[in-house]
């Protein structure tokens, strides 16, 4: 594929984000234009290695066809690529832009050089089929008499509407926040995806005759609340598709009280405020001169940074209880595994620009939140762990802080729905359902991504959402043309 001898020739080169100074003054994506001629030469590193491990179970969980698309982006045919890439996945220019690229740390060429730059090409890919007008709604030729409702409008919600609505069947998406998109919309910041991306492929979507409800809460019992019954009972299939919502607090001394949020509250106030009124209408958790500490890394803890350094915060600091990763693999670390090792994603990068240095610090532990007489936020005591993370005595440390942002992963699905219906829960909370047929413990009611398996990625979510819709279909009509 590509090439003969072109990763020899070439070494990878990824396409740049904007420069930080510039990029951490707005909230407009973070990435540059494609550069077509860039991308072909480095479609041409693409080796004709026999066993492609990008797209095996270690690589992408979506099996995309990366040396197919690499080696047609080489010889510039891009609209065969683009419609080898959508074989497989729904949504690549979500993909291509918030996926951390497992496939790039299985590929074969990552053995002895930098692997091949799949998901700027991935990106490139469907970015361009959109310029070109190559993608369009494609309504079903006929319908079936089925009628499927979907909970949760994120990206297993989204890939499994289209799925179903491409085998013919009714389907009607359910999501309780005022934009469709999920984790899509409101978990992710619009630096690193534009809504306005969300919005296109919604928009292609509801053209191809599927129908989304918003401000809908099923289970729940405000004034947007769904009958979860009801829906049971009104459609053949309801599909649970709900993420993991429920995240990981830190109860310790001094939690309760202004000035310590979780990222979400963090994140989807910001966007939903962005999105409104462009920030105009003050309805969001400002970090404007503040002294902002974000307990926990991963991508959201990255991107509560990358917010904060958009509000102009006064300082930032970022603990990780971890120890500090290598720079290479380890040795229990090998190919063609996930490489565990330091990277500095975008926000690290704007905090070094901005202050002068990386953000973070490592093997850390929050021990007491620090308050004054009238409640409000001081600073927090931590203390250093050791590579076991045990408390090392005599470290430690105050550090000052208006504002704490708890970033440190998902627990499981909000239990309100599942309750509702009296449905059976895993020993971690996730809604039972198998890998194979999807479905849970209630008739007619399946669950796929994080409400089932815990937090994981977006293209994972896609590829559950691409199984489960297969799996309804062959429920409801005995077999299937849905590709898995």
């Amino acid at each position: 594929m590509g090439k003969v001898t072109g990763f020899k020739e070439f070494e990878r080169e990824v396409e740049p984000y904007r420069d930080a100074s510039e990029r951490s003054l707005d909230f407009k994506e973070i990435y540059t234009d494609h550069q077509p001629e860039h991308l072909q030469t480095q479609g041409a590193r693409c080796m004709d290695c026999g066993v492609p491990f990008c797209q095996s179970a270690n690589g992408c969980p979506v099996h995309n066809l990366i040396p197919e698309w690499n080696d047609l982006v080489y010889r510039n045919r891009w609209r065969e690529a683009l419609d080898r890439l959508h074989k497989t996945n729904n949504f690549p220019e979500f993909t291509g832009r918030v996926c951390p690229a497992p496939c790039e740390g299985a590929c074969v060429l990552g053995i002895t050089d930098p692997a091949v730059t799949i998901k700027n090409i991935e990106c490139s890919i469907v970015d361009k089929g959109f310029d070109e007008g190559w993608i369009v709604p494609e309504i079903p030729e006929s319908r079936s008499d089925k009628s499927i409702a979907i909970v949760g409008s994120g990206p297993a919600g989204l890939t499994a509407a289209a799925q179903l609505n491409r085998a013919g069947h009714t389907v009607t998406v359910y999501e309780r926040a005022d934009r469709i998109g999920g984790l899509l919309m409101y978990g992710i910041p619009n630096m690193k995806l534009d809504k306005r991306f969300v919005d296109r492929r919604v928009d292609i979507l509801r053209a191809e005759g599927i129908n989304f409800v918003t401000n809908a809460d099923v289970g729940g019992q405000g004034d947007n609340a769904v009958d979860v019954t009801k829906l049971v009972a009104d459609n053949d299939a309801v599909l649970l598709a709900t993420g993991a919502t429920l995240a990981r607090d830190l109860n310790i001394p001094g939690r309760e009280g202004d000035g310590v949020h979780l990222a979400m509250e963090f994140l989807t106030a910001n966007t939903k405020s962005l999105l409104d009124s462009n920030l105009e209408d003050g309805n969001y958790i400002s970090a404007t001169d503040k002294k902002v500490i974000v307990i926990g890394g991963g991508d959201t803890g990255n991107d509560c940074i990358g917010t904060s350094i958009r509000h102009n915060c006064q300082s930032l600091v970022n603990f990780e209880l971890l120890p500090k990763p290598p720079i290479d693999r380890a040795q229990n670390n090998p190919w063609p595994l996930w490489p565990r090792i330091h990277r500095v994603d975008y926000g690290h990068a704007e905090a070094g620009d901005k202050f002068g240095d990386d953000p973070r610090v490592f093997q850390v532990a929050s021990k007491e939140f620090l308050r004054d007489s009238d409640g409000k936020l001081l600073g927090i005591v931590t203390v250093n762990v050791d590579d076991k993370l045990q408390e090392i005595p005599g470290t430690e440390k105050t550090w000052e802080a208006d504002l704490v942002f708890l970033s440190m992963g998902f627990l499981q699905p909000e239990h309100y729905l599942n309750e509702a219906l009296g449905m059976e829960t895993d020993g971690r909370g996730n809604f039972v359902a198998d890998k194979e047929k999807y479905q849970t413990s209630i008739p007619k009611v399946y669950a796929a991504a994080d409400c089932r398996r815990g937090q994981d990625l977006v293209v994972r979510a896609i590829n559950e959402g691409r199984e489960v819709a297969r799996a309804i279909d062959i429920d409801l009509m005995g077999s299937s043309q849905l590709p898995a």
